[in-house]
């Protein structure tokens, strides 16, 4: 029964996410016809003979032929937490047909991205990753090998290095300079009404990056196409495939539109990279003097010929896939969680703003220098990615040989999970480890830069997210500025409207399901 209404939810998704599929009755019949086939014919819930003879980790029950799908529920990162502390922090699971190493504590996240790095640091192939992000040509999906190490070094070195950072200051000042602009007038204007902190810090965080990656505003592009198309490539980004778990109903994900899905939103991107490459392009003849930009910095390197391959048109594209999904969506998303838990924590809210505002002084503003002396707030942020890493299970790797770890083998080709939100929620590692407690960090000098393996919201080791210098410098500086310019009580309103385990996953990242709200009072020094 349970295979059953699997199914029948996956199906009933497909036609939900599909705008260009419609409902089929015949095909009905044929899907469990196919199934009832396959399963009578496979033998999948039985060890083949090689893994006979393997030490593997310990693996909850598995259905026949779904393996442990069953089990991942409507958040897997809490289902595969739940499932650790009985069967422990290394699990093997069956994702349909796909072997699945789930790791839940430091110690073996530290083995896996450090230790054994070189052999988990490749990447599973994968339906959706690979219409969307160019046959995996990007950097975040891209397989291990001598194209991804390139393509990683051009970021590295080029798009996302602290010069960048540095260089792009200007467009993060200007943006938070009207974000609190905004939120004045919307004092002004409001009259005590709420409004709403979560659209305003999307529209921000677009912003900013849309101003890095290509010169212009997020608000410049008609219709919020820019925001609605991210936001629907990146719930699809993990959305279920039949040929992912079941090679051999791949004929399903046709027949239900999923494809043809992926190819479209696909496509909206595509025109769009190529207006915005002719356009970098069209300007760069002129020669007029303007402030480069991501898009002209890959330009660039594709003209000057220094890599050791082609970097092609699809290739610039894939790059800047990554940049607006990434950058978009990780920044904003943090933000709101910091926000949320300060509304249910004035002791903190307080604690934080009393120590912005001092290092502050009375200009009226936060610059970036002064961010550095504020250590409070450093550890806020640190218990807000602790509690609320943007991607809870980071991005799935996979082995490229076989492989000990914690004493048990792994075989090549197995795809692993690293479940950063039960690492981070660890009570082996983290007193009280599901409250919001930033003075954990006061005396512990824990980063979350990757080096770290307690705290490894944006991963570790070769596969460490490249933008992440890039990430936390805007989400400090957005929230720096909103801290000194609201009152503490600005977010009351919102106590009675947020629930803080009430959230929706997009493809890879938690988003809170509730609205964050404040009432806007801003401070004046």
């Amino acid at each position: 029964m349970a295979f059953l209404t699997l199914l029948n939810q996956i199906w009933q998704e497909g036609q939900l996410q599909s705008s260009t599929s419609s409902f089929n009755i015949f095909l009905v019949p044929i899907l469990f016809l196919s199934i009832f086939i396959l399963f009578s014919l496979t033998r999948s819930s039985s060890p083949s003979e090689k893994n006979r003879k393997l030490k593997l980790p310990p693996s909850p029950p598995r259905l026949p032929w779904i393996g442990n799908l069953h089990q991942l529920g409507s958040f897997p990162h809490r289902s595969l937490r739940a499932l650790s502390k009985k069967y422990g922090d290394v699990m093997f699971m069956h994702f349909g047909k796909v072997p699945t190493l789930i790791v839940s504590s430091a110690e073996m996240a530290k083995d896996v991205m450090k230790t054994q790095d070189i052999v988990f640091c490749s990447r599973p192939q994968t339906t959706a990753p690979s219409i969307l992000f160019y046959d995996g040509h990007d950097i975040a999906f891209a397989p291990y090998g001598e194209y991804w190490r390139q393509v990683r070094r051009i970021c590295v070195l080029e798009l996302l290095s602290l010069k960048r950072v540095h260089q792009f200051q200007y467009a993060r000042v200007e943006e938070v300079a009207e974000l609190v602009s905004k939120i004045r007038k919307a004092s002004a204007s409001a009259n005590g009404a709420p409004i709403n902190l979560g659209e305003l810090l999307v529209s921000t965080s677009n912003n900013i990056i849309c101003r890095c990656i290509l010169g212009q505003k997020f608000e410049d592009k008609e219709d919020n196409w820019f925001g609605e198309t991210t936001k629907e490539l990146m719930t699809q980004v993990m959305s279920f495939s039949f040929g992912d778990f079941f090679p051999s109903l791949k004929w399903i994900d046709h027949a239900r539109g999923y494809l043809a899905y992926l190819k479209s939103i696909w496509l909206e991107f595509d025109k769009f990279f190529d207006k915005l490459i002719d356009e970098h392009k069209a300007a760069q003849k002129e020669g007029k003097p303007r402030k480069k930009d991501i898009v002209d910095i890959l330009l660039d390197v594709q003209k000057d010929g220094s890599l050791d391959f082609e970097l092609t048109t699809p290739n610039v594209k894939a790059i800047l896939q990554d940049m607006f999904v990434g950058g978009s969506d990780t920044s904003w998303t943090a933000a709101i969680w910091l926000m949320s838990e300060l509304s249910q924590n004035p002791r903190v809210m307080k604690k934080v703003q009393e120590e912005v505002r001092r290092v502050a002084g009375k200009r009226g503003y936060v610059e970036e220098s002064d961010i550095n002396e504020m250590k409070y707030l450093t550890c806020v942020i640190k218990e807000n990615l602790r509690l609320h890493p943007p991607a809870p299970l980071l991005l799935p790797r996979e082995t490229m040989s076989d492989v000990k770890l914690g004493g048990f083998d792994i075989p090549a080709k197995t795809q692993v999970f690293v479940n950063a939100h039960a690492v981070q929620r660890d009570p082996k590692v983290w007193d009280k480890p599901d409250e919001f407690m930033p003075e954990r960090f006061e005396e512990n000098n824990v980063g979350f830069v990757g080096q770290d393996f307690e705290l490894i919201p944006f991963g570790a080791g070769r596969r460490v997210c490249p933008g992440l210098a890039f990430g936390v410098a805007s989400a400090q500086y957005v929230l720096a500025n909103m801290l000194y310019g609201l009152t503490g009580s600005c977010l009351v309103v919102a106590v009675n409207c947020l629930n803080l385990g009430h959230v929706k996953i997009y493809g890879l990242t938690v988003h809170k399901k509730s609205p964050l709200y404040l009432v806007p009072t801003p401070y004046s020094p």
